[in-house]
């Protein structure tokens, strides 16, 4: 066996040990080596304390206010004299030579038949026991001197605020554990405090691992991926309360993965590694982890999806977490694992779950034996109820995640979630409905569009299922409006044959679609249609890639191939660009997509048929403001001039 073939049968034993639990037992064991309690306190001035956890209790050293003070402009007053005063029979006081704003200790007292005038905030002079609002008087001049006529009587302890009378000295102004709001800061400010003592954010390192990992900025090889994981983590790392170092991208080097650990250990409360946690000839983390034994590793594997192979262990009393490297098995197996123990950590309670009714509008398949987290995007239906669309871009995906309202949990004995099932859905951070529901076949000039109206304060969602998805969702009334481009076989119509009574049809623009090839390549260069799939047909190497069923690309080359299936057929992104890029990277040789893609790419492109682009929307729904708002943008002229721009026709 040559050294190769040696190294190569190594690598696929796979020593690595999958031990895999249940989430609630992999919680067990990861707690039971921690101490989830605050790290302790350390004092921050208070401009500073916005948003953290109050460390010790707070008691008024001081009464707030300090001193009887008045609530209105007007004049301090015995009581005694007001009594029987009315607009027909006044009482008349003389007025001290004194004037009493705010910060100015009173000279004189309020004696029998005299007043002070007084502002908002002054300090209430001796004698005094009542403040006449200022409208209630009349000022006269007799003999050289003011005097004020009193036209209402005044209650003894009006319009005074005592001493202590808002919190008194030696009363809890705060408790320990507070989350410090404006409000709470306030309070602190009120009696005196400069500084507050909070307690301590736990201190998370952050590493991300794998030769195949860019830093953002950096030039992108093939193979590569930018590091995304670095930059969710320690968002999210904030979010839940800790502060977030990243200690950069570690190699597959088990002496780098190393250094690194240790660096982090030195410098934070708790480790977080993404990437390597798995079975695969490349993942070095959980070697790198396994080398603590204090308890160290805990947990190997979760019976979730996404997320299974997430390794937990504790060493010196700190977390070490690798997480998957997959950005959306990352996120989840963040929030399961380490958030809770971050808001410990940092004295933050744990994170109130909203949970809201809804309903499937298609099938799902799960897998058996794992709880998966299937995360789905609600849209209102007609009746009001919520409908809950599955998110089908996998853990790798960087963006399902953001695009989720929220996830449903599929039980380990659940291999399927019907259509029309009741769910419960968990929602993700803070929930709003979008005000515009779009839902079908997804294009560059939508988006156009839909920025515009997001500009102009209308939130927009976007779910892009195709032109069939997003025709049955109209139908189901799940959409304010379905953008479909579908090519009656029969007819070679568009759109139009495929409405029912409820449906209304709004034109929208033409796209012209065509065979995308790397230019040069001569079974297409300068041929017709016609001509190029003759010859691809032709070649038994030469390979396609194609669109998935029920998008209206695919109608227009199955009607274009006239049965055959040539190498590639089966290969069936969703969407244009996923086609550009096949071809481009030499994966495929050609596959149907629209012009401005090809463009885009750099590719080679024989024109097929201009398709309409249109926007099916429920009867119902066409005077919605939104949807009105919309369609008047298809006439906008800066709309419709950025749509020429991208080579579509008006």
């Amino acid at each position: 066996m040559t050294n190769i073939e040696e190294a190569l049968a190594r690598l696929a034993r796979q020593e690595q040990f999958l031990d895999v639990v249940s989430s609630a037992e992999a919680t067990a064991r990861f707690h039971r080596h921690l101490e989830l309690r605050p790290l302790g306190g350390e004092q921050v001035a208070l401009s500073q304390a916005l948003g953290r956890v109050l460390a010790t209790t707070v008691v008024a050293a001081v009464d707030v206010p300090g001193f009887d003070r008045a609530s209105v402009d007007g004049f301090a007053v015995r009581a005694s004299d007001t009594s029987g005063a009315s607009e027909q029979a006044p009482k008349l006081l003389q007025l001290n030579r004194e004037v009493l704003t705010p910060g100015n200790e009173p000279q004189q007292p309020v004696v029998a038949g005299v007043a002070t005038l007084i502002a908002t905030g002054g300090m209430v002079p001796r004698g005094a026991d009542a403040i006449v609002m200022v409208e209630h008087t009349e000022a006269r001049t007799r003999d050289g001197r003011t005097a004020i006529e009193i036209r209402r009587p005044a209650a003894a302890g009006q319009f005074i605020a005592f001493a202590g009378s808002d919190l008194a000295r030696g009363e809890t102004v705060l408790r320990a554990g507070q989350i410090l709001t404006s409000r709470e800061i306030g309070m602190l400010a009120a009696v005196g405090c400069a500084e507050v003592e909070v307690t301590r954010k736990p201190r998370v390192a952050i590493i991300s691992t794998g030769d195949e990992i860019v830093a953002p900025g950096r030039k992108i090889r093939p193979g590569a991926v930018y590091d995304s994981n670095a930059a969710i983590l320690s968002a999210a790392v904030e979010e839940a309360g800790g502060i977030a170092k990243q200690l950069g991208i570690g190699s597959d080097d088990e002496l780098v993965l190393s250094r690194l650990v240790d660096e982090g250990l030195a410098s934070c409360d708790i480790v977080l590694m993404s990437g390597g946690t798995s079975k695969g000839a490349g993942d070095l983390c959980f070697r790198t982890v396994a080398t603590f034994k204090d308890p160290g590793i805990v947990v190997h594997g979760v019976a979730l999806k996404p997320g299974k192979p997430v390794c937990l262990a504790v060493t010196s009393g700190k977390p070490v977490v690798v997480l998957p490297g997959f950005p959306t098995s990352a996120i989840f197996t963040f929030h399961e694992f380490v958030a809770p123990v971050i808001r410990a950590f940092a004295g933050l309670p744990p994170e109130e779950i909203e949970r809201v009714a809804a309903t499937m509008p298609l099938r799902v398949a799960s897998e058996r034996g794992r709880t998966e987290f299937m995360m789905v995007s609600l849209a209102r239906r007609g009746d009001g109820t919520l409908a809950a669309y599955p998110i089908p871009k996998g853990s790798g995906s960087v963006t399902s995640f953001s695009q989720a309202d929220g996830f449903i949990t599929v039980a380990p004995q659940v291999e399927s979630v019907a259509a029309g099932a009741a769910v419960e859905v968990q929602l993700i951070g803070k929930h709003r409905l979008a005000d515009l529901v779009i839902i079908g076949s997804h294009c560059v000039g939508l988006d156009v569009i839909a920025g515009r109206l997001q500009s102009t304060g209308v939130s927009v969602k976007l779910l892009n299922v195709g032109s069939m998805g997003g025709l049955a969702a109209a139908k189901r009334g799940e959409c304010d409006i379905a953008p479909v481009h579908l090519m009656d076989p029969a007819t070679g119509e568009y759109n139009r044959p495929f409405l029912t009574p409820e449906l209304a049809l709004v034109p929208g623009y033409r796209r012209l679609q065509g065979i995308v090839f790397r230019t040069g390549d001569p079974r297409f260069a300068g041929r017709s249609v016609e001509e190029a799939i003759a010859a691809a047909l032709g070649d038994a190497d030469c390979v396609m890639v194609n669109r998935n069923a029920g998008s209206g690309t695919r109608i227009l080359t199955d009607r274009a191939l006239a049965g055959a299936k040539p190498p590639g057929y089966w290969s069936q992104p969703k969407s244009h660009n996923a086609v550009a890029v096949a071809v481009a990277q030499n994966r495929a040789d050609w596959g149907v997509a629209i012009e401005t893609v090809a463009r885009q790419y750099d590719l080679g492109f024989i024109p097929m048929q201009d398709e309409h682009y249109d926007f099916v929307v429920p009867s119902a729904r066409l005077e919605r403001p939104p949807v009105r708002q919309f369609r008047a943008l298809l006439d906008d002229e800066e709309i419709r001039a950025a749509l020429r721009e991208l080579k579509f026709g008006i």
